[in-house]
């Protein structure tokens, strides 16, 4: 399953097979020969909600799956809110909450578990370390590790801890701005999580 996940930059994610999924995406540069079964968009933010990069990718069966604020810019999009479940083909993707400073919990910001060929997968969006990772049991989860807007280096290690993933993938770093962590960033997580779990660094895609 590991290698089914192309990481497209910052909080962008692909996951290929069967359903075809994407998450967040922004700044796409090219267009897939086949339009996904679904997005996702964890919240309403530039940087994860981009309506352009949306229009590029759908199909006329794509669903778009995202929490009220993001909807508001997505036509057609299906709102879901924290702990709500749908499925799309074979993978039953089920909702959490994503929140912290700079993305209030009543914002309603989301994270998704996409369960799909007895693999959990957790894409944990833009959020910091939350209580409600507790209920989290992934064999991969997609943590954030840029530090202004998401979770510190350290506080992905302690989701790491809490979540107990077979696998880690991190993101938003290497970013230009002030929401993505450094390569730096990238080393100490890599070094601070240590036998926790499997550090897995994507090749860069678009």
């Amino acid at each position: 399953m590991i290698e089914r996940i192309d990481w497209l930059g910052h909080g962008s994610f692909r996951l290929n097979g069967t359903p075809f999924l994407y998450i967040d995406p922004w700044r796409i540069t090219r267009e897939d020969p086949a339009n996904p079964d679904a997005i996702l968009i964890t919240h309403d933010h530039f940087d994860h909600c981009s309506p352009a990069d949306v229009a590029k990718l759908r199909g006329p069966n794509t669903v778009i799956l995202t929490n009220p604020l993001a909807a508001d810019h997505l036509e057609g999009a299906k709102v879901l809110r924290p702990w709500q479940g749908y499925t799309v083909g074979r993978a039953l993707i089920k909702t959490l909450p994503a929140y912290n400073a700079k993305h209030p919990a009543k914002h309603e910001g989301l994270g998704f578990v996409v369960s799909l060929d007895h693999y959990d997968i957790y894409f944990a969006g833009d959020t910091g370390l939350i209580p409600e990772m507790a209920k989290v049991h992934a064999d991969i989860a997609v943590l954030p590790i840029g530090g202004s807007h998401t979770m510190t280096v350290d506080e992905a290690v302690q989701a790491v801890r809490v979540i107990r993933p077979t696998w880690v993938i991190p993101s938003h770093y290497g970013s230009v701005g002030e929401e993505g962590g450094t390569l730096l960033d990238l080393k100490a997580f890599i070094a601070a999580v240590g036998d926790l779990a499997t550090v897995v660094v994507p090749e860069r895609r678009k």
